[in-house]
């Protein structure tokens, strides 16, 4: 029998599940962003020596308080305006800000870089980087705050834009705005912790700032307790471990200690799995949950999570992926233990919902885990993450505060005190008999049901776009179009590619059905805001620059070759196109010179040399040969070019030569698509063939013209030939 002073065995093991067990003296856990925007700047306003905000997405604009106008001298409200005020309120105070490189893609309501300069303007000690270190496809997806070193907030909350809720959760409420528009509720979690713990998350949090920057931070010296006094603990003198998952890099192999640690918390559970998380859709976790649930005695396992996401494209990829998942286990759950929720409140607008994004899990009432890794395959391999988890290990006190928490969360999904929960959850034997006694009483956690249905094979996709479990480099993703490509050894795999192909147009197709974009689809629409945008005297310098960040982003060029033809007409709109294509083209070319070569071969990878042999070797023609094939994306065609410093006429003549037979193709097509807008009956089925042809005919052409340049410059490279003007190096 195990006492007190006998502790069972620790579920924490440093170097697989954990980066290290450290003692903390102070715990607190902070519920939706009222109380830790409040505790947040309390402790920073205490701050003597340093702050480090480490974040997957910072707001300067975000509103950290709501109660009046501040005194004379205090504090700003606005988060950009108070860091400013502390850097002027403390000489010696540095503010670091690491923010990730690209936050734009997910949001309009981002902060865009660009801006500062026009906007908000940091204090000279205010530093604000973005970090671009993750891989192809990946985010820094850390949510760390570091006050002089020995304080540190940890969880799923940034200090940005559309977070601030209370748990209340009220469906109308003024304050929770973003600039003039409101947004849905709001709820998510963070852990405050002191001591050792701290010290080990302001390491995590120096060292992501020195990848990103090549800048080294020193350590906080200042001698003082930024603890908030109104903070108060919730446990004190417990250990804390530390998991995070970092992606592979060319220093350091995958870190997963996100994905091992919920595995062992996962097979540790005896009795409940409560589980709060934004996403679902990690198949490991889906297996070691299936397991659990097909044992006879295992444990009951009740997720909460968002019923919608508040945007089309997440809906139709991340939840789409939650779907088969969800099925995946009712279908191994002879028990009926697995319950997954959705929290309502009644009055909130038609298409929102509360927006769930804590990442929790709660093992029985012996482990609590609060962090920012979302139960989603790339959360375990691909972004970088953190987490922070305690274990009672026995404790009886330790032991009730976890299940405290835990009923404290049920009861404010419930709109019920946490006392209710814990006694209906003790008469009831089970968390899911207290949620059906308790719900529905205008705030409730409501059954998720309504499943949409999708093939295996749109699923199967989306899982390898929207949720890999492993970064994918550039260099996989120009594989398929490299010209010494060789032939697949098995007779089925073109067909594979081609099925693959088809089923990205079947769900694209699914998309303009079953999705509000359906109702863009009518031709009349179309044709009129064509010839509308066309009417406007800026309309040929938007098609002009659009071409630009199209490049950049990947965006398809052709589309918007077919709206300038739509648009303006058939020789205006190739004139626009070609234009437009041009200016893309040139300012790639002007950034590949100027960016170091390091740069663009760490962008591109090492198999595009023998792209760069070709270029160098046969200069007009090779640029020619290679805009009419796609072998590498348009932009790092460009930069590849700047940076062996292939002749500027070379580039921009093989460029308009190159893209002219693609532009020709896009014309035909402009042209049969109004006429299938306006007469179905005016399609040229022959002239689409005849086009589509000539088009396969040339890139077959051209590619085997590529693959025999690739050959030569190889062979010349190992006789030791010569490889052009002195400096010029492959990237």
């Amino acid at each position: 029998m195990k006492t007190a002073s006998q502790p069972s065995a620790s579920l924490f093991e440093e170097g697989r599940n954990c980066l290290a067990r450290a003692h903390a003296d102070r715990v607190a856990f902070l519920v939706d962003g009222d109380a830790y925007f409040r505790a947040f700047a309390q402790a920073a306003e205490r701050a003597m020596h340093s702050i480090v905000i480490v974040a997957w997405d910072f707001n300067s604009g975000a509103c950290l308080r709501f109660d009046g106008e501040p005194r004379r001298g205090g504090p700003p409200a606005r988060l950009g305006d108070f860091l400013n005020w502390l850097a002027r309120r403390r000489r010696h105070l540095q503010i670091f800000v690491l923010n990730w490189d690209y936050p734009m893609l997910y949001g309009t309501d981002r902060e865009f870089p660009l801006l500062y300069g026009l906007g908000w303007e940091p204090h000279h000690r205010v530093h604000v980087h973005y970090d671009d270190t993750h891989p192809p496809g990946g985010c820094h997806h850390q949510k760390i705050v570091v006050i002089d070193g020995c304080l540190a907030f940890v969880g799923g909350l940034d200090l940005t834009a559309r977070r601030w809720d209370t748990p209340g959760h009220c469906a109308v409420e003024a304050r929770r705005v973003h600039g003039e528009e409101a947004y849905p509720p709001f709820h998510d979690l963070m852990m405050a912790v002191d001591g050792e713990a701290a010290r080990i998350l302001a390491g995590i949090a120096r060292e992501r700032w020195r990848l990103a920057t090549h800048q080294v931070l020193a350590p906080a010296t200042a001698d003082n307790d930024p603890w908030p006094p109104a903070l108060a603990p919730d446990l004190a003198d417990v250990e804390v471990a530390i998991a995070r998952t970092l992606p592979p890099t060319v220093d350091h192999p995958v870190v997963r200690e996100v994905e091992a640690l919920y595995l062992d918390m996962i097979a540790a559970a005896r009795r409940t799995l409560y589980i709060e998380n934004q996403y679902f859709t990690a198949w490991r976790i889906g297996e070691a949950l299936a397991a659990r649930l097909a044992e006879p005695d295992g444990p009951e396992v009740v997720l909460v999570s968002r019923l919608i996401s508040h945007g089309w494209l997440e809906e139709h990829t991340m939840h789409l992926l939650r779907t088969r998942l969800i099925r995946q286990l009712r279908a191994a759950d002879p028990g009926g233990r697995f319950h997954i929720y959705y929290p309502h409140i009644d009055g909130l607008k038609e298409g929102t919902c509360i927006d769930v994004h804590s990442k929790l899990m709660i093992v029985d009432d012996e482990v609590l885990r609060i962090g920012s890794a979302n139960l989603a395959n790339r959360s375990m391999g691909v972004d970088t993450e953190c987490d922070v988890a305690i274990e009672a290990r026995g404790h009886p006190g330790t032991a009730r505060v976890i299940r405290g928490f835990r009923d404290r969360l049920l009861g404010e999904h419930l709109g019920v005190a946490p006392g209710r929960v814990a006694a209906e959850v003790e008469a009831r034997g089970s968390l899911h008999g207290a949620i059906e006694v308790l719900k529905g009483n205008g705030r409730s956690l409501e059954p998720l049901g309504g499943l949409p249905e999708w093939s295996d094979t749109v699923i199967d996709l989306t899982y390898q776009v929207a949720d890999p479990e492993r970064p994918v480099s550039l260099e996989e993703l120009m594989e398929f179009f490299r010209p010494d490509l060789p032939v697949p050894a098995e007779p089925g795999a073109r067909w594979t590619r081609l099925a693959a192909i088809a089923a990205v147009l079947l769900a694209l197709a699914a998309l303009w059905r079953y999705t509000p974009l359906a109702g863009l689809l009518d031709p009349a629409r179309i044709v009129a805001w064509a010839h509308r945008f066309a009417d406007h005297a800026w309309a040929p310098l938007v098609i002009l620059l659009a071409y630009t960040p199209a490049s950049v982003l990947m965006f398809p060029r052709p589309l918007i070759t077919l709206a300038a033809i739509v648009a303006f007409g058939t020789f205006p709109g190739v004139l626009y196109a070609l234009a437009g294509i041009m200016l893309a083209a040139f300012f790639s070319y002007l950034a590949g010179r100027r960016l170091p070569r390091d740069t663009i071969r760490h962008l591109a990878g090492e198999n595009i040399n023998t792209v760069t042999e070709t270029l160098r070797r046969q200069g007009l023609l090779a640029m020619t040969a290679i805009r009419l094939v796609p072998i590498m994306p348009f932009a790092m065609v460009g930069l590849v070019a700047g940076a062996i410093h292939v002749r500027r006429w070379h580039f921009m003549l093989g460029t308009l030569f190159g893209m002219m037979p693609g532009t020709i193709a896009a014309t035909v097509f402009g042209e049969q698509l109004q006429a299938a807008l306006l007469d179905p009956s005016r399609i040229s089925f022959g002239l689409i063939a005849l086009v589509v042809g000539a088009m396969g005919a040339l890139s077959l052409a051209v590619r085997r013209w590529l693959k025999v340049q690739a050959r030569k410059g190889m062979q010349a490279t190992r006789k030791g030939g010569g490889h052009g003007q002195p400096g010029h190096h492959p990237c």
